[in-house]
């Protein structure tokens, strides 16, 4: 018995982890333990092996310096930058200003305060990156709105609790870090190569509800017009109007001459081919501008509460427009910078010229902008910037991550100062939260650190390594074993435990399998973020279900009762996005050229001009030169 416990000593240990965790004990301990006591038992065990232990009582001394090194990791210091940074502008009321603002943008559309939360749950990823701080707001704020005005409380529920999920995969988020991390690659790589995937999950919610609205239009109705709640000036209308209608006739030709460009970038990217030429993608825009933008043009129709949403829509058109204009002019003045570097630079400048704009239009009241345009770039632009300073640091490689989210979190002070909302109680709240999430961290990965020191002694990596590449079918096999491995774990660990636990088991094996880590990683992230939602173990849904309504309540508008939000409301809500989840991990495995586009800023080397500038070169004391050195 005791040569078969030896013999297979790291299944043993990999099963009594998991039956810890099961009963319930805290994972940071229950890791550590299992630890130990394998540790014990292997170097007791250790002859009778074969071979296959090698665990002596002297490697011990290596715990102290394994600890040590999990504190001396600078870019975990990520984590409490940006966690310290989200809570600060949590609390310092930007998401309820954003929500409200947003809301009041999309309210005259059907489905619109969806669409606001699925926005706002973006913007609130890529500035706080903390799950339960965006469930738990867009709840307070967003749910008893879209309660008051007939949205399906399954509808309600999923939106809320998938946009706040979302936190895991847009940059910053703290699971890449982590990720990043324990794959041993750079977390700026991590960052970009999540990007598009992160936006393009966040339009796959939005789509979801279109097709909603679409199929059961009671479910997500448009608000009513008394409830939109900023008032325009009449006698600028007509000068809003004509404004609106010009920037959206410039703005159609490169819109359409965009999605032309994004359709070809998927096609290539599924190995469809698919030219067209310039002169064309041109010529048709400006036909879709006339057809779509033509008859507002030349005519008066429309009705007046569209004209806000247009005038939004024509200048951060124009922002845009001159956003590329300053991109390529900068380029050509400064031939050497990056096409990512111009890009993001010329977006600051361009959102920053849009906010100036803003504020002289309030003070001066010039009439460019309708008051809804108005509010909405002064609530949204903040946050722009704030994002293009912590993100756009970080890939154009001015600043690492850690010092990128220490900037980020210097904003996040500045912001919360300006709106004049920073007081000693916001801080302290914000300081005691950051603690302990970065104490909860470190304790996992100092427990996953004594627990892969005897799982590395008694080749538990080696187990793992041959167990996952002998599975069938390649790479494509090993992607789809270890995702639904993942998927199921998910049930039962939240995502720090799973990267902490599995992905160090995971990573050596797609490796030598030739698969890319920045891919893999993603894909992962993207199948953890499911974590969030499962039910009934989800910790999205319970963040949801602890500020949902459980009894029915009496609206602090209307005066009416409404009925509660039921558990069984919110778990069938989220099972639509769960599958969304699942579609995209689908996505990211089928298309990999949207994570692959981290690649694009690397520096690539030219063997032909270096065996060139090498001949040029003479040996100091003359005499042959090496071999490796003749061509």
């Amino acid at each position: 018995m005791a040569a078969f416990i030896a013999q297979n000593m790291a299944p043993i240990m990999f099963m009594s982890l998991v039956v810890f965790l099961l009963i319930g004990y805290p994972v940071a301990f229950s890791l550590a333990a299992v630890g130990l006591l394998f540790f014990f038992v292997g170097v007791e065990l250790a002859p009778l092996s074969g071979g296959s232990i090698n665990l002596s009582w002297s490697l011990l001394s290596a715990l102290p310096e394994r600890v040590f090194g999990v504190m001396n990791n600078e870019t975990l210091l990520a984590i409490p930058f940006f966690t310290f940074m989200g809570l600060i502008l949590e609390r310092s009321g930007m998401a309820e200003d954003l929500l409200d603002t947003i809301g009041q943008l999309f309210g005259p559309v059907r489905g619109g305060l969806a669409y606001a939360v699925i926005f706002v749950g973006a913007l609130l990823a890529a500035t706080t990156g903390v799950v339960a701080a965006s469930v738990i707001s867009m709840g307070l704020i967003s749910l008893p709105i879209m309660l008051r005005y007939g949205y399906d409380r399954r509808l309600a529920s999923g939106v809320i609790a998938a946009s706040g999920t979302l936190a895991q995969i847009i940059p910053p988020s703290l699971v890449l870090i982590v990720m990043a991390d324990q794959l041993g690659r750079s977390v700026g790589d991590m960052y970009k190569g999540a990007f598009i995937p992160g936006l393009t999950l966040a339009a796959l919610y939005a789509g979801y509800v279109f097709l909603v609205t679409i199929i059961k239009p009671e479910a997500a109705p448009a608000l009513p017009l008394e409830a939109r709640s900023i008032p325009e000036d009449p006698a600028l209308e007509g000068r809003q109007r004509w404004l609106t209608n010009t920037g959206l006739l410039i703005v159609g030709v490169p819109l359409f001459y965009l999605v032309v460009v994004v359709g070809e970038f998927l096609l290539h990217s599924a190995g469809v081919a698919a030219d067209m030429p310039d002169h064309l993608q041109w010529g048709l825009g400006g036909v879709l501008s006339l057809v779509i933008f033509g008859r507002r043009f030349f005519s008066r129709a429309g009705k007046e509460e569209d004209v806000p949403r247009w005038n939004t829509l024509a200048l951060f058109g124009l922002a845009a427009i001159l956003a590329l204009l300053l991109q390529d002019a900068m380029r050509a003045r400064f031939t050497e910078m990056p096409s990512d570097n111009a890009m993001i630079w010329s977006a600051f400048l361009a959102t920053g010229v849009l906010y100036v704009l803003a504020l002289l239009n309030r003070r001066a009241n010039l009439g460019l902008m309708s008051r809804m345009t108005e509010q909405v770039v002064i609530v949204l632009v903040p946050p722009l910037a704030l994002i293009f300073l912590v993100l756009g640091t970080i890939f154009v490689g001015i600043a690492t991550p850690t010092e990128a989210g220490a900037m980020g979190a210097a904003g996040g002070v500045l912001l919360a100062m300006g709106k004049r909302r920073l007081d000693m109680t916001l801080m302290k709240q914000a300081m005691d939260t950051t603690a302990k999430l970065s104490a909860f961290v470190v304790f996992i990965l100092i427990g996953a650190r004594v627990f892969s020191l005897t799982f590395y002694g008694v080749n538990g990596h080696t187990w793992v390594e041959h167990l996952l590449t002998s599975l069938p079918g390649g790479q494509v096999g090993f992607l789809i074993i270890v995702n639904l491995m993942v998927f199921v774990l998910a049930f039962f660990l939240d995502f720090f435990e799973l990267a902490f636990i599995v992905i160090p088991l995971l990573g050596p094996a797609a490796e030598k399998l030739g698969i890319d880590l920045i891919w893999f990683g993603v894909i992962l992230g993207v199948n953890m973020q499911t974590s969030f939602m499962h039910p009934p173990f989800g910790f999205a849904l319970f963040y949801l279900r602890s500020v949902a309504p459980k009894l029915p309540f009496k609206d602090r508008l209307t005066g009416k009762l409404t009925d509660p939000v039921t558990t069984g409301q919110i778990y069938m809500g989220a099972i639509p996005f769960v599958v969304i989840q699942c579609i995209m991990v689908a996505l990211v495995i089928l298309i990999p050229s949207m994570v692959m586009i981290y690649k694009s800023g690397e520096i690539k080397l030219d063997a032909t001009q270096i065996e060139e500038q090498f001949k040029g070169l003479a040996l100091p004391s003359g005499g042959d030169a090496p071999p490796e050195l003749k061509f």
